[in-house]
């Protein structure tokens, strides 16, 4: 008598509904730590975000003067890249002169980046009554307007109490990421292997 044995080859969704768990494990796991790395050491952690600002903006120049000079534009469209590229290596030198201008700056660019976009959901929000979420979109546009404009007035204030809001984000978002990890986990041993 000979015993067969049928083998199933495991399917590729198998495969990740099996090891999806532990990347929103890692994940959650890794939020959770650096929620706690920014509620500990707000100040470095202000440094940091003020260091990697001034990077982004010498960044943005860079690639402002290729668009001012590569690309084949208009005279003033040209002369606005040049523009907006000396002014973004002004403000990324300047980043890197002092820690505390660059956390003054990012302050700054945040504040005046939530009023524009604050500013544009309510006007968009307050002119189309079709808009779907048209209250949300109200609600997001005067919460923007009104944390963009306190960044712009009391920039030093303002970066760190977002510092602390964003420390406690991070944790309580990976610890419901690590609780969606082990549902995961549990609900992964109901897919069928030959899917």
């Amino acid at each position: 008598m000979t015993i067969t044995e049928e083998r199933v080859h495991e399917g590729p969704l198998h495969t990740v509904a099996r090891n999806a768990w532990q990347s929103i494990l890692v994940t959650g796991t890794v939020s959770v730590a650096l929620g706690i790395v920014i509620l500990v050491w707000p100040g470095p952690t202000l440094v940091v975000a003020g260091v990697l600002f001034g990077i982004y903006l010498v960044v943005s120049g860079v690639l402002q003067l290729i668009t001012a000079f590569a690309l084949p534009v208009s005279g003033w469209m040209r002369v606005l890249s040049f523009i907006t590229a000396i002014s973004s290596f002004v403000l990324g030198f300047f980043c890197f002169r002092n820690d505390y201008q660059a956390i003054g700056l990012l302050a700054l660019w945040i504040g005046i980046t939530w009023t524009f976009r604050g500013t544009a959901l309510l006007v968009a929000a307050l002119s189309d009554t079709a808009i779907p979420g048209r209250g949300w979109q109200i609600l997001l546009g005067f919460t923007l307007v009104a944390g963009g404009g306190l960044l712009i007035i009391e920039p030093f204030r303002s970066i760190t109490a977002l510092v602390v809001v964003v420390g406690c984000w991070l944790i309580a978002i990976g610890i419901f990421e690590v609780i969606s990890a082990f549902q995961v986990r549990h609900r992964a041993k109901d897919v069928p292997a030959e899917i």
